[in-house]
């Protein structure tokens, strides 16, 4: 079984005005957190560098904001073109919130590949977690990345107080966009928000991950946010659960495990890790 990899530049921190619950980077909620508008471009090209000898095959460039406007838009492209132009065989990967086909066709024109829009949770559900925009804005902004010739990451967070029928009709959404890889985050409780500060029992976490396998047989599955604390060092149980891909190296504004680590305990168990998202 092969592995993929990925890793993710926060390249615009913790300057969102929304209000979404679950997230440390809303300004809403003052967490503890580094703010900063933009990363410096040289420096993202340094860290797909890194990501690259840690044998990533994506690199995801993340905005914290609501959507795209011009500004983002012309950031996100120039880091888009730098980061190409210095490690020209890393898949980019742009998640930059709502956004139009206008413009996911210009991240696509520079050098993005994918993109990564969650849904979050079920439509259902949405409104406890988030009053500032609507789910549905989300569902138009996955269908307009497939539109534009993207190739669709779309997934979200649970344990975020969702019901066990709200996790099954999250599910069903998820797999009726039909994406290339289906990120699975497990909540991380952080004092500054309003969530229940729970972290989800290994048991319950795993068979989550099997039941988006068994929605989603083609796709990639990917265990990011939650991944280190839910399992700790048992993590490997994720691959037997149906999970055929990681995020390594640190999160948006949580610490993640060291990757040399992490491709340790893979190179251990006899995984070979895959060396293009389309493998």
């Amino acid at each position: 079984m092969k592995v993929y990899l990925c890793a993710i530049s926060n390249i615009s921190s913790g300057v969102c005005a929304e209000d979404c619950g679950f997230c440390t980077q809303s300004t809403k909620y003052k967490a503890d957190i580094p703010r900063y508008k933009y990363k410096d471009i040289a420096t993202i090209v340094e860290e797909a560098k890194k990501a690259k000898a840690a044998k990533a095959i994506g690199f995801c460039l993340v905005t914290a904001g609501k959507g795209i406007d011009d500004k983002i838009l012309d950031f996100v492209c120039r880091a888009a073109y730098a980061v190409k132009k210095e490690v020209p065989d890393i898949s980019l990967i742009g998640c930059n919130g709502t956004a139009n086909l206008e413009q996911l066709r210009e991240l696509k024109k520079s050098g993005i590949e994918n993109y990564n829009h969650n849904l979050e949770t079920a439509r259902s559900y949405y409104p406890k977690i988030c009053t500032t925009h609507n789910w549905d804005e989300r569902y138009q902004t996955c269908l307009s990345a497939k539109e534009a010739g993207l190739n669709l990451c779309t997934g979200g967070i649970f344990g975020l107080g969702e019901s066990e029928a709200q996790r099954r009709e999250f599910i069903e959404q998820i797999a009726s966009l039909a994406p290339m890889s289906v990120p699975v985050n497990f909540f991380h409780p952080n004092p500054a928000l309003p969530l229940p500060q729970k972290v989800m029992d290994k048991e319950e976490a795993l068979s989550i991950i099997r039941r988006v396998r068994a929605a989603l047989p083609e796709a990639m599955v990917m265990v990011a946010g939650g991944r280190e604390l839910v399992f700790g060092d048992e993590w490997p149980h994720i691959l037997e659960a149906g999970a055929n891909a990681i995020v390594i190296g640190d999160y948006l504004t949580t610490k993640g495990e060291r990757p040399d680590k992490d491709l340790a305990t893979l190179q251990t168990l006899g995984y070979e890790i895959a060396t293009s998202c389309h493998e």
